[in-house]
C-alpha cells in the first residue's frame, strides 16, 4: 500500500526573510505536505525558540495523545535556511526530525578570528543590532546585498526575493540574538537522521566551511555543493534542488 505522501516538511526561513521565499520550491514538491513556522513577530529569542519547538511538538503529539494524522502524512522533515537551519539542527538534536534539508546552514553562526572560514565575527552581529535600532530598513537592505555574488546580482537573482519589512523590529533583534548565542556543534554527532546539506561556495554569511563542518560531523549527512552560489543556494535552482531532494529522500525512506 502506497503512503499518502512522502512526508511532511516543516519550513523554517532565514533571518528577516518572508516564508514566501520557499513558495516555488514547495510547488515543485507536491508529494509532500507543507507546514511553516511563522516567527516574524516573535518578541524575544525565547519566544522564537519556543514557537519552533512547540510547533513540532504539536505536530508529533508529544504529550502521549494518539497522532493518527502523523501516520497518514508519513515522516517529518525539517527544512531550514540560515537562521532556520540553526533552529532545525536544534530540533533534530532533540530527536524531533526524521530528516533534515538545510540551505546555507551552520551549527554556530558567530566564530572566532581563527574560524572566519566558517562564520562571522560577533562584533558584526552586534553592529547589526545597533543598526536596526537606528534604521531597520538599511540593515535589511545591506544584509540582502551581501547575500548574493556579483554575478547573481547581474543576472537579477536578487529580484526573486520577496520584499523586506515582513519582520517586526523585535523579531529581527531576537533572531540576531539567537545567531549570537545558539550553538549546535557539540550535538552534531548525536543527530541520527539523514541530512541533506545544500551550500554555495561563495556564501559570505554562512561560509562554505560551515557546510563542510556539518557534512563531516553529522553521521548521515550528504553535502551538495553549488559552485559560485551565495547565501540563497535554492533561489533560481528550485527544479534541480527538488529533483535532488526527492532522489535523496527516496533513497533513505525506502530503505
Amino acid at each position: 500500500m502506497e503512503r499518502e505522501t512522502n512526508g511532511t516538511i516543516l519550513w523554517l526561513t532565514g533571518w528577516s526573510m518572508p516564508d514566501a521565499v520557499f513558495d516555488r520550491l514547495r510547488l515543485l514538491l507536491p508529494d509532500f505536505r507543507h507546514i511553516s513556522v511563522d516567527y516574524s513577530a516573535a518578541d524575544s529569542p525565547e519566544e522564537m525558540l519556543c514557537l519552533t519547538e512547540t510547533s513540532v511538538r504539536d505536530m508529533l503529539c508529544i504529550e502521549g495523545i494518539a497522532c493518527r494524522e502523523r501516520v497518514s502524512h508519513g515522516p517529518l522533515l525539517i527544512s531550514g535556511w540560515s537562521l532556520g537551519g540553526l533552529l532545525a539542527l536544534r530540533l533534530a538534536a532533540k530527536g524531533y526530525a526524521d530528516g533534515l534539508v538545510l540551505f546555507g546552514a551552520t551549527a554556530r553562526f558567530t566564530r572566532s578570528k581563527e574560524e572566519f572560514d566558517r562564520g562571522l565575527a560577533d562584533a558584526y552581529v552586534r553592529q547589526m543590532i545597533k543598526g536596526i535600532l537606528k534604521d531597520q530598513h538599511a540593515v535589511e537592505a545591506n544584509f540582502r546585498k551581501i547575500m548574493f555574488t556579483e554575478q547573481e546580482w547581474e543576472t537579477g537573482l536578487a529580484e526573486r526575493l520577496p520584499h523586506t519589512g515582513s519582520w517586526t523590529t523585535q523579531s529581527l533583534l531576537a533572531g540576531l540574538q539567537i545567531l549570537r548565542s545558539e550553538e549546535c556543534l557539540s550535538q552534531l554527532p548525536n543527530i541520527d537522521c539523514p541530512v541533506l546539506l545544500i551550500h554555495g561556495t561563495e556564501d559570505r554569511i554562512c561560509p562554505y566551511g560551515a557546510g563542510l563542518e556539518l557534512s563531516t560531523q553529522i553521521p548521515q549527512a550528504k553535502l551538495i555543493t553549488l559552485t559560485g552560489c551565495g547565501h540563497a543556494p535554492f533561489l533560481g535552482k528550485e527544479v534541480h534542488i527538488a529533483d535532488e531532494w526527492r532522489r535523496w529522500w527516496h533513497d533513505h525512506w525506502k530503505k
